[in-house]
């Protein structure tokens, strides 16, 4: 008996080193792709207001760190740039410390960025630079650089140039008239390449965009909120994924979780429910760890799943709405507009089911087999990248 005893210990302890390893390995190979450790690089938020007595105002919100660091759009975080250490550097100074080290820069970025209208090019200058304090070091920090020209009262339509060493870059523009209390915003246009935006129109700018045109603009951010960059909401479908290979269970838990942001969606958009981001995004975090927490402990759906699926779902559908507000509606379009990003958002979320169903349902048709090598070590990562990030949003927010 004692000796039987040894060996089923010996085997057992065998096993779980063996178990150890593989998780080892998947956690590594994990780690190597997903930045959760590092500043996301993010492109640069542009807004052009055109007034009426000739002023022009452009307000470009991104990092100054990155800019003076040469960290753009061919990064997916700050670590992959050679100057991480010197963006570390920056990210700690205190505001006053970086606005003195951004002025070597400002020729610079005069002479790169370019405004022209009807084809002629507007002298642009520096009126402010936007600091705020460095805060929780682990996020990026958002910096606003305030540009001011004059442009004629005939012109006709405006292009923007930001060059792409300097990042990626969402842009639209506002025509204003102080006197009547009149103004419009344009759609986003998003430039991922280095060429000037395409022609805002400033003698048409309140009217109603082509159909096609906010079905292509909005399709795209919705796509583009899940794939590549919406990483919170990438994970938790991933985690819903994880529980089973069965694609009915599966069918049923996308459903609920899209019906549910879907009406968050629409109700945070046109502002029939509102919540504080602070309290939004840790609980977005939050919701991906309980999913992944329930796949260590559940071995197959049970009866509540669907309703916490519909529940997290509405908080990553006011997550979405937040988004959405950032990005813009069309005047006149905004019905069109939301349909047309929650499709977008829907291809994102199809795209990465789809492609995890069919990927590994080639490798591992048993179920067992599955939440052996899949379930249990990538529900152990989706958990704890879950749990560091809401505890890095509840001391970014509420700190």
């Amino acid at each position: 008996m004692l000796l039987a005893s040894r060996s089923f210990e010996s085997v057992c302890v065998d096993r779980l080193k063996q178990i150890l390893r593989q998780l080892s390995l998947f956690l590594t190979a994990i780690t190597l792709y997903l930045p959760v450790s590092a500043d996301v690089v993010k492109p640069a938020l542009v807004e052009i207001s055109v007034y009426t007595d000739e002023r022009v105002e452009i307000e470009i919100r991104t990092s100054v760190e990155a800019l003076l660091t040469e960290i753009n759009g061919r990064f997916r975080n700050t670590t992959e740039s050679p100057n991480a250490e010197a963006y570390d550097r920056f990210r700690e100074m205190s505001a006053d410390d970086l606005t003195v080290a951004f002025r070597s820069f400002h020729d610079r970025l005069l002479n790169g960025v370019q405004l022209a209208v009807d084809g002629k090019a507007v002298p642009l200058q520096i009126a402010a630079v936007d600091i705020p304090p460095p805060g929780y070091t682990k996020v990026p920090r958002a910096s606003v650089i305030y540009l001011e020209g004059h442009i004629p009262r005939d012109a006709l339509a405006l292009t923007w140039y930001y060059p792409l060493a300097f990042g990626d870059q969402a842009v639209r523009v506002r025509q204003v008239n102080e006197e009547t209390n009149q103004w419009h915003w344009s759609a986003h246009q998003w430039i991922r390449e280095d060429r000037p935006t395409d022609p805002f129109s400033l003698t048409e700018i309140f009217g109603q965009p082509s159909q096609i045109k906010v079905m292509n603009t909005y399709v795209e951010a919705g796509f583009f909120h899940i794939v590549p960059r919406g990483w919170d909401h990438m994970l938790f479908i991933m985690g819903i994924f994880l529980m089973t290979l069965k694609l009915k269970p599966l069918i049923w838990q996308a459903t609920m979780f899209t019906l549910a942001h879907s009406i968050t969606l629409t109700a945070g958009v046109f502002e029939w429910i509102r919540l504080p981001v602070a309290i939004v995004e840790p609980l977005i975090a939050l919701s991906i760890a309980y999913v992944a927490i329930e796949n260590l402990f559940l071995k197959r759906l049970s009866r509540f799943r669907l309703p916490v699926v519909f529940a997290f779902g509405l908080l990553h559908g006011l997550g979405f709405a937040s988004m959405l507000t950032d990005f813009g509606l069309p005047e006149g379009a905004y019905i069109q507009a939301l349909l047309w990003f929650n499709v977008g958002v829907e291809f994102g979320q199809l795209a990465v089911l789809f492609a995890g169903y069919f990927v590994l349902s080639i490798w591992f048709s048993r179920e067992s087999t599955f939440r052996r090598w899949v379930t249990l070590p990538g529900s152990v990562i989706i958990g704890w990248i879950g749990v560091s990030w809401c505890y890095d949003r509840i001391l970014y927010f509420w700190t």
